[in-house]
């Protein structure tokens, strides 16, 4: 891998991760009202991170065509 795809892989991952966390947390929130505190926080984080890299890794690749289009 190049300098520049592992720069860019980990800023998505980054970013992924940050936006999951938010997103996994405001679920708990509303479906179960527990308070968010530290251990919260901690196992929504480590819930969020294998699916970031799962996400990173295939679906973001340049080359994944989930939804071909057919232009013809």
């Amino acid at each position: 891998m190049e300098k520049k795809h592992i720069e860019r892989f980990l800023e998505f991952l980054i970013v992924g991760i940050g936006m999951g966390v938010v997103e996994d947390l405001l679920a708990v929130k509303i479906a179960t009202g527990v308070m968010i505190d530290l251990e919260v926080i901690l196992i929504v984080t480590l819930i969020a991170i294998p699916f970031a890299a799962f996400s990173e890794l295939i679906v973001d690749r340049e080359d994944f065509k989930f939804l071909k289009r057919n232009n013809k």
